[in-house]
């Protein structure tokens, strides 16, 4: 519970390279002009964003692997929002392997550019801490005597990518996903809940009412009992172990399809690593 939680304010306290922000300007520059030769159908303030996302995902990535602007599988809702994959690609380098698709949003209002902007910041940061783990692995292999036969062909897997939970014509619910994969591994998933015609992030009281936190806590405690088998194992830490208390603020969910709300936590947060993401629909 210890190492995991300061394994997570580690990796949320990773600074940005300095070298961020002339890489993002040029790729601003760089997709303004190819907007303007193409004509697209979006506006330039998307085209730069997009452009923008792309010199955030190649940073110290040294390659240039084919970056899909690709239509979103959801449609025009309404016109409220459009949700697009602003990036999508798979490459390999220095025994890394890279499976990036990037999701990123068209709306009118501050709510799209925000989302946008956290979500092109998040990915930036995994990479490049993708690549700092992979660098202080294979140093310190080889400065505690490993061979360059022995090291053979080991390779990490840096994945990115997302998930749609749900869409209505002015909702959306979706779950971004960063891993890294090799001889250790570490997964983050990041939630949005958006209501574009209140230009706002869903919470969890906005959706379940004032008595959110009771309705929560004795959802997801019956669960968690319930997991229990005969012998009266269950993956789930005690309290007094760190396990679950109370959900709050600062508690992840999603949205299904049929409204249910599904609420989430980090893996080893609540449980066991074999337990995997918690995860607790609200009923």
């Amino acid at each position: 519970m210890n190492e995991f939680k300061q394994a997570k304010k580690d990796y949320d306290e990773i600074p940005i390279p300095p070298e961020l922000a002339d890489r993002v300007q040029a790729g601003i520059q760089q997709g303004s002009a190819c907007y303007a030769a193409r004509k697209s159908r979006f506006s330039l303030r998307w085209a730069a964003s997009a452009a923008a996302c792309f010199a955030l995902l190649l940073v110290g990535l040294n390659v240039s692997p084919p970056l899909a602007h690709a239509a979103a599988n959801v449609p025009v809702l309404g016109g409220f929002f459009r949700m697009l994959t602003v990036a999508s690609y798979h490459t390999s380098e220095d025994g890394i392997d890279y499976e990036v698709i990037v999701p990123g949003l068209e709306a009118e209002g501050d709510l799209a550019e925000r989302v946008n902007a956290a979500i092109q910041e998040k990915v930036a940061l995994h990479l490049a801490k993708a690549q700092r783990d992979w660098a202080d692995y294979r140093d310190a292999f080889f400065a505690t005597g490993g061979t360059e036969d022995e090291w053979g062909g080991r390779e990490m897997d840096v994945i990115i990518d997302y998930e749609v939970k749900s869409q209505t014509d002015t909702q959306v619910s979706f779950v971004v996903t960063m891993a890294e994969g090799w001889v250790a591994s570490m997964e983050e998933r990041y939630y949005y809940n958006l209501d574009f015609a209140g230009e706002r992030e869903l919470t969890l009281q906005d959706i379940l009412g004032d008595e959110w936190v009771a309705l929560c806590n004795e959802s997801i405690q019956a669960q968690i009992d319930a997991s229990v088998d005969e012998t009266g194992f269950s993956y789930f830490f005690t309290a007094e172990e760190g396990g679950f208390t109370t959900v709050d603020e600062t508690t992840s969910f999603y949205i299904r399809e049929d409204g249910t709300v599904v609420v989430a936590f980090p893996r080893y947060s609540i449980a066991a690593g074999a337990a995997g993401i918690p995860e607790f629909p609200i009923s």
